[in-house]
């Protein structure tokens, strides 16, 4: 293959993977609009149609880490099939769905698809990309993850004021079949085979253990404390037992090994940072705006699309500014933009601004998007190609556990400051929900800056593996 023909294949495959994770993503939060529409029409209760989202993010969490090992055991473009496959599946069932039972079901299908193809993804790029044009390579990857989610929610209100939830589903039929034609034709197989040993204690203990981790996780704001502490137990004590396995493995199904790389962790517990960040204050927002400052939920919704937007156009910019200089500079500058416009953010009141507070986001949002992607690529390069799918894996199930963490923690807080300003200071509900908000987003503003201290070291000295060659790809 000659190079013009490489550059083509490249720019085909970047883009295939980059569609079908914008539209995995965007499946994500699609239903978030129409759960009130699902409980009318199936009779559900609000705690049981919640089992739609936390079904979803379960079962796409516990699939990250075992795609680390499919990713080792078939190849690329079967798996990136296979992948498109569950999701097309599970949108089909999904569209016709006139239970409960099955709807759920469908969901729960179309995620097993999901938790694999952002691992895919970013595994093929790390290994396809000319190493001159990774951090752009990478840095393209953090709109489809941002943008995906956020438009789920918007576009999914505007069809549902004209037709039933199941049109949702129908609408995406079509654009996930291109894909996986497109896929056919041009995703190549990539990286080396090892055909590791399946171990299925191992997928058993981090099913139960991601799984039981994210349900308790999510379900801290349902208040029953009891079943919450049962779950996080279970889940503490089944990954200890997963972690202490592989370490004995001689082929693990995870390989743990790139946490012998500390700028590794540095990355992880950067990207873990922007992620809590990112959809801490996607859901804390809107609740400030509808609450303390009446407005709309559409309204709210719609004032989130500009810093998502922004956040989607700094991830190339800063891509490039990582290829050119490096992340000494980059990562302290995205991290100090983020921590600097969340305090600001925390200084909200009830006659704040929508625009204000809009314009403050937009530029909380740019600095996420100049640090997350580099904090990433930088992280995932520090390790030797073959770390590659476990290191992926690790960084994409922390994302996971990370939102679904930050989301409880930090609402769990501005739960707790409400009350107390409506019981002990016995202000009126708008005035409590802007103090929580306020407090809440303090405590967001503690991580960040964390982040911040952690990005002066990030970007020091050589890195712990000296040049790598890529692996040449070849379309077969």
């Amino acid at each position: 293959m000659n190079k013009k023909n490489q550059g083509t294949n490249f720019i085909s495959i970047i883009a295939i993977l980059v569609a079908s994770a914008f539209v995995a993503t965007f499946n994500e939060t699609i239903l978030n609009v129409a759960l009130s529409s699902i409980m009318k029409d199936m009779n559900v209760s609000a705690g049981t149609v919640q089992w739609l989202v936390t079904a979803y993010m379960t079962v796409a969490a516990v699939m990250v880490p075992v795609t680390a090992f499919l990713i080792q055991s078939f190849k690329t473009r079967k798996l990136f099939l296979c992948a498109m496959g569950l999701l097309l599946i599970g949108t089909i069932c999904a569209a016709f769905s006139n239970s409960f039972a099955m709807l759920l079901i469908s969901r729960m299908i179309q995620s097993s698809g999901t938790g694999m193809i952002i691992p895919i993804m970013t595994n093929t790029i790390l290994l396809v990309a000319p190493k001159e044009k990774l951090g752009i390579s990478m840095a393209i990857c953090v709109p489809a993850i941002l943008l995906g989610p956020a438009f789920g929610p918007t576009v999914s209100g505007i069809i549902l004021q004209y037709f039933s939830w199941h049109a949702l589903f129908i609408m995406l039929i079509p654009i996930v079949a291109i894909i996986i034609i497109l896929g056919s034709l041009f995703v190549v197989n990539v990286g080396e085979l090892t055909k590791p040993k399946m171990d299925y204690l191992s997928i058993i203990l981090s099913t139960i253990g991601v799984g039981t981790l994210i349900y308790a996780i999510s379900s801290i704001s349902e208040g029953n404390i009891k079943i919450t502490l049962i779950n996080f137990i279970i889940g503490i004590i089944c990954l200890t037992i997963f972690i202490k396995r592989q370490n004995t493995l001689k082929e693990p199904m995870l390989n743990l090994s790139p946490f012998k790389y500390s700028k590794f962790i540095m990355g992880t517990i950067l990207v873990m940072i922007a992620m809590m960040v990112t959809f801490t204050m996607s859901i804390m927002l809107p609740m400030y705006m509808e609450g303390a400052l009446g407005k709309s939920s559409s309204v709210a919704g719609l004032a989130l699309l500009p810093a998502v937007i922004c956040a989607g156009l700094a991830a190339p910019v800063g891509g490039k500014i990582y290829d050119k200089f490096g992340v000494k500079f980059l990562i302290p500058l995205g991290t100090g933009i983020v921590t600097i416009f969340v305090f600001l953010i925390s200084l909200s009141k009830i006659d704040t601004s929508l625009v204000h507070l809009v314009i403050i986001y937009i530029c909380m949002s740019l600095g996420v998007g100049l640090f997350m992607s580099p904090a990433q690529t930088h992280g995932l390069n520090q390790l030797p190609k073959e770390y590659y799918p476990h290191g992926v894996a690790i960084m994409n199930t922390v994302q996971q556990i990370s939102a679904a963490i930050g989301s409880s923690l930090f609402i769990g807080i501005m739960s707790a400051a409400q009350i107390n300003a409506l019981e002990v200071h016995h202000v009126t509900n708008e005035v409590a929900i802007a103090t929580g908000f306020s407090t809440s987003t303090m405590v967001v503003c503690g991580f960040a800056f964390v982040g911040l201290i952690l990005s002066l070291f990030f970007g020091r000295n050589k890195s712990e593996v000296e040049a790598k060659d890529k692996v040449e790809y070849t379309s077969v």
